[in-house]
C-alpha cells in the first residue's frame, strides 16, 4: 500500500507519515528505487498501535520506546488500550451530560448547584492507570498526565473555565471566515492553551486534532454545543493557523 493509500486509510497526513518514518517510528516496509514508500498489513498494525497511544497522550518519542521493546505485547496492549479508552469516554460523556444541563440552566429550565457545572470536569484518578505504568513504565505514564496531576482543585476549576472562555468566543466568531484576523486570534489562544496545559503541540498536530473534530461525530456533537458548527468551523481555522506557522 502506497503512503498516499495508508494516509487515507488511516486519517493521518502523508507529511505525518513522512515524519513517522524520519523518526524510526513507523518504517515501511519497502521504499522504491524512485523514493515510493510501501505500507505492509504489518506497518498498518503498527500505525494503529502508534494512534491508539496518541489518543491517550503519549508522546512520540515515548511510543517508540514501547513498541521496540523486545516485551512489548500487542495484544495485551489492546486490551489495556480499550480499558483506558472507555474510561476517557466516559468522562467525555459526563462533560456533555453538564453541556446539556447547562444549556438547559441557561434558559431557566432546571436549576444548578455550582458542584454541577463542574462536575464534567474532575479529573478523578484513572482506574487502570497502575495498569499502564506496569505494562509501558512510570515515566511514559507521568508525562502523559503529569500537568493534570499537579493541578489543585481551583486550578482545574480554572482550567475548564478558561476551555469555555476560548469555545464561547470562537462560538460568537463561527460567521466570520475561519481565515479572519478575528477568527485567527480567537484560534490563537485554543493552540496556547493546549500547548500551555497539554502540550507540546505542533501546528501539524494541531491540524490533525482540528481534523478530529468533525471526523469524529462524538466531538462534534461536544463542541457545536457551544454553537451549530463550530466544530467545522474551529478545524478550518485550526489548518488555516497551521499553515501558516508551518
Amino acid at each position: 500500500m502506497r503512503i498516499k493509500e495508508a494516509a487515507e486509510l488511516s486519517g493521518v497526513s502523508v507529511r505525518t507519515l513522512r515524519h513517522y518514518d524520519e523518526i524510526g517510528l513507523l518504517i515501511p516496509a519497502e521504499v522504491s528505487k524512485a523514493g515510493y514508500r510501501d505500507y505492509s498489513d504489518e506497518n498498518l498494525e503498527t500505525l494503529q498501535q502508534i494512534l491508539f497511544f496518541k489518543e491517550l497522550g503519549f508522546p512520540l518519542r515515548k511510543i517508540k520506546e514501547i513498541i521496540e521493546d523486545p516485551a512489548f505485547d500487542r495484544q495485551e496492549a489492546l486490551q489495556l488500550q480499550h480499558k483506558l479508552l472507555v474510561e476517557k469516554r466516559n468522562r467525555l460523556d459526563k462533560m456533555i451530560s453538564m453541556i446539556e444541563k447547562t444549556i438547559r440552566f441557561g434558559k431557566g429550565e432546571i436549576i444548578m448547584s455550582n458542584e454541577e457545572k463542574f462536575e464534567g470536569f474532575k479529573f478523578d484518578a484513572n482506574p487502570y492507570e497502575q495498569e499502564a505504568r506496569e505494562r509501558w513504565g512510570e515515566k511514559a505514564v507521568d508525562e502523559a498526565n503529569e500537568h493534570l496531576q499537579k493541578l489543585s482543585g481551583d486550578e482545574k476549576t480554572a482550567l475548564a473555565e478558561e476551555m469555555n472562555r476560548i469555545y464561547r468566543e470562537l462560538a460568537g466568531l463561527r460567521k466570520l471566515p475561519p481565515d479572519s484576523a478575528e477568527a485567527q486570534a480567537a484560534i490563537s489562544k485554543w493552540y496556547r492553551y493546549l500547548n500551555k496545559h497539554f502540550g507540546p503541540y505542533s501546528p501539524e498536530v494541531f491540524k490533525e486534532l482540528g481534523r478530529l473534530y468533525i471526523d469524529d461525530k462524538r466531538f462534534t456533537k461536544n463542541i457545536d454545543k457551544f454553537g451549530d458548527g463550530l466544530a467545522a468551523f474551529m478545524a478550518e481555522a485550526m489548518e488555516k493557523f497551521s499553515e501558516k506557522k508551518a
